[in-house]
């Protein structure tokens, strides 16, 4: 996709592969036939620069053809550089500018309690993006009310656009902080796919507190040339580093 477009992020959609392959294929109650059913849970992507990855798992999931997929970022297309949830079926917002989604995320899961609903928000946060103050005012807010119909997860990559997040603004201790902030947290192997599963099942069981997942994992996770390497956080793979990294991720690298 990224390599017929040209361009896009591949680092950080591959982190957060494995989240959301877990969430559509393990966890969500949602029906790719009827997108806005008004029971089915909600996936915010926050670090909207990941869009491939989820594009990717909404088309495998039935939402839209899979031979959609390489119109990324073309004219006309509805899958944009960043989630339009106007254009494309699934979508739940309209994300990318960093820092927003959480807030948006706790508008659907307190409208839930509102409406006597039973559904969950799940919102996946960049790292990076938790540097923004508005995301902990979201934070603040989630603790207070108990909102404990909302899971976020971090994508914990430990890199952003410029640098390694450690440089920019480090956020340790993580988990301490959302702690403090009133939120149920578990920290695990963002690419442990049985602990990803077997926490999120957790994570619908509490009750009382919001809950954030701390995932830590690998930017460009499963490509050799791009694991850790932060060129590639906003550089599209050329046609011969695509052939490369395919032949790797089927196990034939």
């Amino acid at each position: 996709m990224l390599t017929e477009a040209g361009s896009g992020h591949p680092g950080g959609s591959l982190s957060a592969t494995d989240i959301l392959i877990a969430l559509y294929f393990k966890i969500l109650r949602h029906d790719p036939k009827n997108p806005k059913w008004p029971d089915r849970d909600r996936v915010v992507l926050s670090k909207g620069h990941g869009a491939p990855a989820l594009y990717a798992a909404l088309a495998h999931a039935g939402y839209f053809p899979i031979s959609q997929l390489t119109t990324l970022r073309k004219l006309d297309s509805p899958l944009q550089g960043h989630p339009d949830m106007r254009r494309l079926p699934g979508l739940e917002a309209s994300t990318g500018s960093l820092g927003q989604g959480l807030s948006i995320g706790i508008g659907m899961a307190l409208a839930g309690r509102l409406d006597g609903k039973d559904y969950h928000t799940y919102v996946i946060l960049s790292d990076g993006e938790t540097n923004e103050g508005q995301t902990w005012e979201a934070a603040s807010f989630a603790g207070h009310h108990k909102l404990d119909h909302l899971i976020a997860i971090m994508d914990y990559n430990k890199f952003q656009l410029d640098d390694a997040v450690k440089s920019i603004i480090d956020m340790e201790p993580v988990v301490d902080k959302w702690r403090a902030f009133g939120w149920h947290v578990f920290e695990i192997d963002g690419h442990d796919m049985e602990l990803i599963i077997t926490t999120l099942e957790r994570a619908k069981g509490i009750q009382g507190k919001p809950i954030m997942i701390v995932a830590h994992t690998i930017k460009g996770k499963g490509v050799s040339f791009m694991e850790n390497n932060n060129h590639y956080h906003g550089v599209a793979p050329t046609k011969e580093e695509a052939e490369r990294a395919l032949k790797e991720l089927e196990g034939k690298g």
